[in-house]
């Protein structure tokens, strides 16, 4: 009966998730055709993930006649949005034009990675994890105001590094 008893609490108790809170993430643009030749790559911002706005980008100046859009990145313990505040347009088309965020880990950090379409008003279709890393394509949507991109992450329980 004991047995039984810790067998269900055991099933009942979920397992301990990772979180997005206290990492170190690195956030980038990168726009190629050819990955081992990109068009551009953004010098990139380190932040430690807490409450609040990570990252609001600018424009830098122009790389290769590209540049940054304005965005917004909010980073949760389990979920990152995306929003554009600022101008209106389409994103340059590429093979890939979109963002990295690189977080401080040695292990896959994401083990599943989803739109949450009610709180997305973009047509992203490709978003991608390796080991620490995700990749976000925006490449030839358009953004303004009313574009806004949420994902839902599921944060393997890797050490900080």
């Amino acid at each position: 009966m004991i047995r039984a008893l810790a067998l269900l609490v055991a099933l009942a108790t979920p397992c301990a998730a990772g979180t997005l809170e206290g990492r170190l993430v690195t956030f980038s643009v990168e726009t190629w055709d050819v990955r081992e030749t990109p068009i551009l790559i953004a010098k990139g911002r380190t932040v430690m993930v807490g409450q609040g706005v990570e990252f609001d980008l600018g424009p830098q100046g122009f790389t290769g006649g590209l540049d940054i859009v304005p965005v917004t990145v909010e980073i949760g313990p389990s979920r990152i949005e995306l929003t554009y505040p600022k101008g209106i347009g389409w994103f340059y088309t590429a093979k890939f034009n979109g963002y990295v965020l690189r977080f401080e880990t040695e292990c896959a950090l994401f083990e599943n990675v989803a739109i949450d379409p009610a709180a997305t008003t973009m047509t992203v279709t490709e978003v991608w994890a390796e080991t620490g890393a995700l990749y976000i394509n925006v490449s030839g949507l358009k953004y303004g105001p009313e574009a806004r991109l949420a994902l839902d992450l599921e944060v393997a329980d890797c050490p900080l590094s």
